[in-house]
């Protein structure tokens, strides 16, 4: 006697169609003839495996079947499609037809429609200033288009396409090898027509036939303020045509942010080094520092120590299509001449006699 059908497929008897659909898409993947390629018990399994779907996915057979069991199918005249003759495909294509979505899922077969149309890749520079408020940029790269000529039909103007005589119109061709276990039938594209089912009877002269040509393409960028170096801005359906009005890849533009000397970014954040004399960091005073919407000056605390920061509120950047913006760090660099002039000298000497020697403890 066969097996339990649900035992094959390894679900309860109160599995959902869904349920039993996953069973077998997963015994059929195990069960593939390019996996098990010496397990000679691989294409019974795959027959059994077949024919308990096909009658648990059949809502009236799955009725008979759990009230009568094989017998009941074998009274009520129901057979089996899982055939001792037949191949994987065979079995296959008798449940779902090939252009089935699971049937093309799990083992490729069936017609190969018109491919995606590639990414492309392309970058641009911007100076710091840019990132605060966005920029607009053009970028040039090279494009496969629909050619406007034959209008991506492949076919001079005015002239018809013929049904692929190779294929029947059909888009693929059967391919019949022998095996141990038998004849074993696959599918293909057809060579003739690349899987299209059809010939133009006279080749466009622009595209020789193709539907496209390569093109330089300008595109015009728009690059959101707060963006980081090396982000990338991807813009659909600007990349490579696809085949015969498939869906075109996309524009990927990677953004590169030249250095500053002036700044050094963190994130949201700028940070600026500013030089600072000795005694206006005994002192305190003001200085001016750049910032990205001019000169600016900031007040040095008197006492100030090497290191030390200043912070100019709202003088960074924005986040990505933010509108708050950071801060920006100035960071102090107290500067000791190195050569002093008698007279500079002497005062220097007047002051130190009058401070506490820090050194001495006092």
């Amino acid at each position: 006697m066969p097996r339990d059908y649900y035992e094959v497929l390894g679900v309860d008897r109160g599995a959902g169609d869904a349920d039993i659909k996953k069973a077998f898409r997963r015994l059929a993947r195990e069960l593939h003839p390019d996996v098990n390629k010496h397990d000679p018990a691989a294409e019974e399994k795959f027959k059994e495996a077949a024919e308990a779907y096909e009658v648990l996915s059949d809502p009236e057979r799955r009725r008979t079947y759990d009230s009568f069991g094989h017998e009941g199918l074998r009274s009520g005249g129901f057979s089996s499609r899982a055939s001792a003759g037949a191949g994987f495909e065979d079995i296959l294509g008798a449940f779902f037809g090939q252009g089935d979505p699971l049937f093309s899922e799990l083992f490729g077969f069936g017609r190969r429609g018109p491919a995606t149309g590639g990414d492309i890749a392309a970058a641009v520079e911007i100076e710091l200033p840019d990132v605060l408020a966005g920029a607009s940029r053009e970028v040039s790269f090279d494009a496969v288009s629909t050619c406007e000529h034959c209008n991506g039909n492949g076919a001079e103007p005015g002239t018809p396409i013929q049904t692929c005589e190779t294929c029947g119109g059909q888009g693929v061709v059967r391919q019949v090898s022998r095996t141990p276990f038998g004849q074993m039938v696959r599918s293909a594209a057809c060579p003739t027509c690349n899987g299209e089912g059809k010939i133009p009877d006279k080749p466009c002269a622009e595209c020789d036939g193709v539907g496209r040509v390569r093109r330089r393409r300008t595109w015009d960028i728009e690059i959101p303020a707060g963006i980081e170096d090396g982000q990338r801005i991807r813009i659909a359906g600007a990349g490579h045509a696809g085949e015969h009005g498939a869906q075109a890849g996309d524009l990927y533009v990677e953004v590169r942010v030249r250095p500053d000397e002036r700044f050094e970014r963190r994130g949201e954040h700028l940070v600026t080094l500013a030089r600072v004399g000795v005694t206006r960091a005994m002192l305190g005073g003001r200085i001016e520092v750049p910032t990205l919407d001019g000169p600016a000056e900031v007040e040095v605390p008197s006492g100030s120590q090497p290191g030390d920061r200043v912070v100019i509120k709202g003088s960074g950047l924005p986040s990505l299509n933010g509108r708050r913006r950071g801060d920006q760090h100035v960071v102090l660099e107290v500067v000791v001449p190195d050569r002093l002039s008698r007279k500079q000298r002497a005062a220097a000497e007047e002051l130190d006699s009058l401070l506490d020697d820090p050194a001495a403890g006092g």
